[in-house]
């Protein structure tokens, strides 16, 4: 049996909107700052903790969850929690509500890669429902909207299912490993404590005003 590893790259996939929202954020806490110095002196900085807390809560909800594709599996990062699936481990990626990986032990779901909506699945192209991993199509050929390549659940699906299936094509994968391949779940502590720690700040801030 070949390594269960192989030769990849990582691929990291965020939602196509997260650029646009963390820069409207930027800009807003930016032009904040800048009236809050003009208009009150520097001294305004000290109580500049609501301004950084929209940065900070924008940065992890948009930016920091993310679907990461690696040597050793999935990495699905969301806000809370970060969950590591390998490659083993993984017996259907699924698109219904967005990405979701399921193993023997479990669902799990990226915040990263949502199904589209009505909009969203009507901007579909029939391009978009062509050269897809084998394991997209359904019976007779179809397509669900969340595995159209213009969205942000089928480009994840896209890329998660192309590398698996290289694996499994290549003989990768140890099948016999399956059932006791272990998910890691963690909490990711340290975002969630400078988001908790400005939220307070925020709030102190406004009560001493």
């Amino acid at each position: 049996m070949n390594s269960p590893t192989g030769p990849t790259r990582t691929t990291v996939f965020r939602p196509r909107s997260s650029r646009w929202i963390l820069a409207i954020a930027g800009v807003v806490v930016a032009v904040g700052l800048t009236v809050s110095v003009v208009t009150s002196g520097p001294q305004a900085l000290v109580t500049a903790a609501p301004l950084l807390a929209v940065a900070a809560v924008a940065w992890w909800l948009f930016w920091f969850p993310a679907v990461i594709i690696g040597p050793a599996g999935v990495e699905l990062r969301n806000p809370a929690q970060t969950i590591s699936v390998p490659w083993a481990g993984l017996i259907h990626v699924d698109t219904k509500y967005a990405l979701k990986l399921v193993t023997p032990s479990g669902s799990y779901t990226a915040w990263a890669a949502p199904a589209p909506g009505v909009r969203g699945t009507h901007a579909g192209k029939p391009e978009n429902m062509q050269n897809l991993p084998g394991s997209s199509y359904g019976a007779g050929g179809s397509v669900r909207p969340g595995d159209l390549s213009n969205t942000d659940s089928g480009l994840a699906a896209l890329l998660v299912r192309s590398e698996w299936e290289r694996r499994i094509d290549s003989g990768l994968i140890d099948v016999d490993a399956t059932d006791t391949a272990k998910v890691d779940r963690r909490i990711n502590w340290g975002p969630l404590g400078v988001v908790a720690s400005l939220l307070l700040l925020s709030v102190l801030t406004f009560a001493l005003q």
